[in-house]
Formats: structure tokens, C-alpha cells, sequence
């Protein structure tokens, strides 16, 4: 039986109301493709130390459904660095019925740019550096 991870990064929890769903029931993609965006912003962001914007959806894999109800658990964690970019990770479960099973419902690779006070892309500072901006 599939579990959520414990290896990964918890960004995000969430549970879908009747208002998140579409005509069948199910939660609507945008709806999910939200909370993701949401959840690769975290560790974009403290990576970054600054204001980022979502540059690129380089992936994106509805797995199964999301449903009325369900606990939504987005991990995220940075996948690779560049000079202003950041490209997350973000893996997507859902605990059905009361939490008696998980299933991975969502996968994404989301890339993020560090944004300076101009409004215009910067370098992200090294790796634990502290940067006011």
C-alpha cells in the first residue's frame, strides 16, 4: 500500500471543498495546477532569498483524480540551480477516504526566476548567503 513520503519535503496540505470541483465531481486541474505552482514557490523562494516568478511548467502528469474531501499533500523540492533560475519537483497525494489509503495523483517540474527590485531577473546569491532585497 502506497504511504505519503517521508523522504521528501512537505510544502503544502490542503482539502478540496465542493466549490474546487468540476461537473463529475473531481477537483479541477487549474484547481490542482494552483496548489502546485503554490508549493514549487516555497522552496524557490527560500532558495532565491528574494521575489521569484514561475518562468515555465516544464511538466506536468495528473496521475488519478483529485476528490471532494481528499487530504492533498504537495512535497516539493529544488531539483536544479542556474544563475537566475530554479527549477522544483513537486510530487502530489491524496488521502482518500478518511486516510485509509494514498494515491499519487500529480507530478510536475515547475522553473522559477529570482526577481530583483527592478522587477527584472537577478542571480541568485550562493548557497546559504543571506541577501536583503
Amino acid at each position: 500500500m502506497l504511504q505519503l513520503p517521508t523522504d521528501k519535503p512537505l510544502a503544502l496540505r490542503v482539502i478540496p471543498m465542493p466549490a474546487d470541483a468540476n461537473a463529475n465531481g473531481d477537483i479541477f486541474g487549474g484547481w490542482i495546477m494552483s496548489q502546485v505552482d503554490l508549493a514549487g514557490s516555497i522552496p524557490a523562494v527560500r532558495r532565491a532569498k528574494s521575489r521569484i516568478a514561475t518562468v515555465a511548467v516544464n511538466q506536468f502528469v495528473f496521475k488519478q483524480p483529485v476528490q471532494i474531501g481528499d487530504v492533498v499533500s504537495f512535497y516539493a523540492s529544488v531539483k536544479r540551480v542556474g544563475r537566475t533560475s530554479i527549477t522544483v519537483d513537486v510530487e502530489v497525494y491524496s488521502e482518500r477516504n478518511r486516510g485509509t489509503f494514498v494515491v499519487k495523483v500529480t507530478e510536475a517540474e515547475l522553473t522559477y526566476v529570482a526577481i530583483g527590485p527592478d522587477g527584472r531577473p537577478r542571480e541568485l546569491p550562493p548557497q546559504g548567503d543571506t541577501v536583503l532585497v
